[in-house]
C-alpha cells in the first residue's frame, strides 16, 4: 500500500506529514519514559522480521491481484504502540530512501497509513482489551486477525481520502473506494493468520514478550536471546531466499488503479515532485530491490538482507539515543 508521489498534492502530503510527525513526537516521549532495555533489541529484530516480510507479496486467489505485510499490528503486539509506531517509521523510511519504495513526498502518507492504524488503533483497541486477562493463542489468533483487517481497512480508506483531497480526478472517489476496500479486506485476512503465526511462537517460545501480557504469563520454551535469535534468522531467510518467490502480480492498490484509472503509474509534474524525486533517486541504491541496470535475482537477496541489517541498526541506534537522553535529561530540551 506504499502511495506514490503522483498521488497527493504537495498541500495534502505536507498535512500528513505533520499528523505523522506529531504522532512519532509523542511515541518518543512515551518511550523515553517506558525505560525498558529489553524492547532495544526487540525493535532492532522485528524491524529487520518486519522489512522482510514485506517483500514476500502473496497471492489472493482469482483476483489477479497480491499483498504484504503492513507489519504495524505485529509490532505493537509486541513492542507496545509507541516503541512499534518508531519501529514502523524506521522500516517505511528505509524503504523510501534506500529501495525507491513508495514516494519521498508521500512518505507521511504512508507512515499514517501503514503505520499509525495498526500500531495505535490495533494495538489500543483490539490487543489490549482481548489480553487484558491473559493471552491465550485463540485470543491471539482473533486479535491477530481482527486488528489486521480492521486497520488495513482504515489504511486503504485513507489512501482514497488523500487521493480524493489532492484532486486526483484519475480516481474517483466512489469507485476507488469500492475497488480498494474488498481487496484489501482480504489482504487484512492473509496478514491476520501469518501475524498470528508469528505471535503464537512468540507466546509458547517467551510469552512476556507479548505487549501487556507480562510477566504473570510464566515461562516460555525458550531463552530471550534464543527466541530473538530465531526471529533474527527468520528474518534473513525470509528477506534473503523467500522474497525470490515473491507474487509477480500488483499489490491491493496497483491492481485497484489499473481497474479504476487503466495505469498503476500516474505522472506528476512540477518544482516539489522534482525535488523529492531527486533526492530519492540519489538515495536509492537498489531500487525497487534489485541492482540498478540489472535483473538479476540476487540483487532481490541482497536487498532484503541488506536492508533487514539497516532496519536493525537504525532501530537499535533509536532506541539507544533514546535511553541516553533518558539517562541525561538534563541536556534535554524540552
Amino acid at each position: 500500500m506504499h502511495m506514490a508521489d503522483a498521488l497527493i498534492v504537495p498541500a495534502v502530503a505536507g498535512t500528513m506529514y505533520a499528523a505523522s510527525a506529531i504522532a512519532a513526537g509523542v511515541s518518543i516521549k512515551k518511550v523515553r519514559e517506558e525505560n525498558d532495555p529489553k524492547k532495544i533489541p526487540v525493535m532492532g529484530v522485528m524491524g529487520a522480521f518486519v522489512f522482510a516480510t514485506q517483500m514476500i507479496n502473496f497471492t489472493i486467489p482469482g483476483t489477479g491481484s497480491s499483498g504484504h505485510l503492513c507489519g504495524g499490528m505485529m509490532l505493537s503486539a509486541l513492542l507496545g504502540p509507541y516503541a512499534g509506531f518508531l519501529t514502523m517509521i524506521g522500516v517505511l523510511l528505509v524503504q523510501c530512501l534506500f529501495f525507491a519504495d513508495g514516494g519521498l513526498l508521500a512518505l507521511g502518507c504512508n507512515v499514517w497509513n501503514m503505520a499509525f492504524y495498526g500500531c495505535f488503533i490495533g494495538a489500543l483497541l483490539i490487543w489490549r482489551p482481548l489480553m487484558k486477562k491473559g493471552a491465550t493463542k485463540g485470543k491471539i489468533v482473533l486479535a491477530s486477525i481482527l486488528g489486521c483487517v480492521l486497520t488495513l481497512q482504515l489504511g486503504a480508506f485513507s489512501v482514497t481520502l488523500e487521493t480524493l483531497a489532492s484532486g486526483i480526478t484519475e480516481l474517483p472517489f466512489h469507485v476507488f473506494l469500492l475497488t480498494m476496500q474488498p481487496i484489501h479486506l482480504a489482504i487484512g485476512l492473509v496478514e491476520g493468520l501469518i501475524t498470528a503465526a508469528v505471535l503464537s511462537f512468540v507466546h509458547q517460545a517467551r510469552p512476556e514478550l507479548l505487549w501487556g501480557v507480562g510477566e504473570e504469563a510464566g515461562e516460555g520454551s525458550f531463552s530471550f536471546q534464543k527466541t530473538l535469535g530465531i526471529l533474527a534468522v527468520l528474518a534473513a531467510a525470509i528477506g534473503g531466499i523467500l522474497s525470490l518467490f515473491a507474487s509477480a502480480y500488483p499489490d491491493g492498490l496497483e491492481w485497484s488503479m489499473e481497474k479504476v484509472a487503466g495505469t498503476a503509474e500516474l505522472e506528476a509534474t512540477g518544482g516539489v515532485y522534482d525535488v523529492f524525486a531527486g533526492i530519492q533517486n540519489a538515495t536509492s541504491f537498489l531500487p525497487d530491490y534489485a541492482f540498478k541496470g540489472s535483473d538479476s535475482a540476487v540483487g532481490t537477496s541482497v536487498s532484503g538482507i541488506v536492508g533487514g541489517l539497516i532496519v536493525l541498526g537504525i532501530c537499535i541506534l533509536l532506541a539507544n539515543l533514546l535511553k541516553f537522553f533518558r539517562n541525561n535529561k538534563g541536556e534535554i530540551v524540552e
